[in-house]
Parts: C-alpha cells; sequence; structure tokens
C-alpha cells in the first residue's frame, strides 16, 4: 500500500491544541473522528476555520483530520485555523505572504485566562471596601 501524501500543522489558542493532517481530497474535515458541522454548529466557528483555505481560494482542495485537545470550542475553532494555515505553508513556503497579511493567520494569538491573585476574589476582582 503506497504511503498517503500529508501536512502537518499545529496550532494552538488559550488552552486548545489542534493537531491537524491536511490531505489532498474532496474537502471534508473530521475533527476527533465527528464531521466539522457536528462539532461547531455555530456558523461563525466553521467561518474562522476555513479562512486560511477561503483566503487563498483552496476550498475543496484538501481534506484536513483534525485531533482537539483542552479548551473549549471557541478555543479549538482558533486552534484548528492556525493548524491548516501553518500545513498549508508546509505544503507550499510561498504561500507564508499571503497568510500572514492583512490579519497574521500563522502567529500564535497570546492571550490567556488571567490568574487569582491571593487576597482577591478573582484575577482582579477585591472585596468589597466598607469605610467605617
Amino acid at each position: 500500500m503506497a504511503e498517503q501524501q500529508y501536512y502537518y500543522g499545529t496550532g494552538r489558542r488559550k488552552t486548545a491544541v489542534a493537531r491537524v493532517r491536511l490531505i489532498p481530497g474532496p474537502g471534508a474535515i473530521i475533527v476527533n473522528g465527528k464531521p466539522m458541522e457536528e462539532v461547531f454548529t455555530r456558523e461563525a466557528h466553521r467561518v474562522e476555520i476555513l479562512e486560511p483555505l477561503r483566503r487563498l481560494g483552496r476550498e475543496g482542495r484538501f481534506s484536513a483530520t483534525i485531533k482537539c485537545a483542552g479548551g473549549g470550542i471557541s478555543g479549538w475553532a482558533g486552534a484548528i485555523q492556525m493548524g491548516i494555515a501553518r500545513a498549508l505553508v508546509a505544503s507550499d513556503p510561498s504561500l507564508k505572504p499571503l497568510l500572514k497579511r492583512p490579519e497574521n493567520l500563522l502567529t500564535r494569538d497570546p492571550r490567556m485566562k488571567e490568574r487569582k491573585k491571593p487576597g482577591l476574589k478573582r484575577a482582579r476582582k477585591a472585596p468589597q471596601f466598607t469605610k467605617r
């Protein structure tokens, strides 16, 4: 059996990690063993995931097998978007400038949940101050 050619990319967002395998094919996207439409019910998440392919005009040319862990649905969507963009660059390095502008799909979003501090109720919320 011939080994099928695929391109690999890892995406991260908040605490979510997505491992993406792009395979030249009809365009089916499988996330954790389920179709993308079953996992991502919001249209906004599906648009976000397919943004790198849409920007390059390559919808329907690649099928993807994706494994996601950690975080939630919105984090998964951002992580998958980045993973697909990185896998596309692995398939053809000349695509890198197209994925960098106008908004960069190849750079990790550094925003994370802020840790809780001692003496506070949450990261920044302090107990109510009473003067008397």
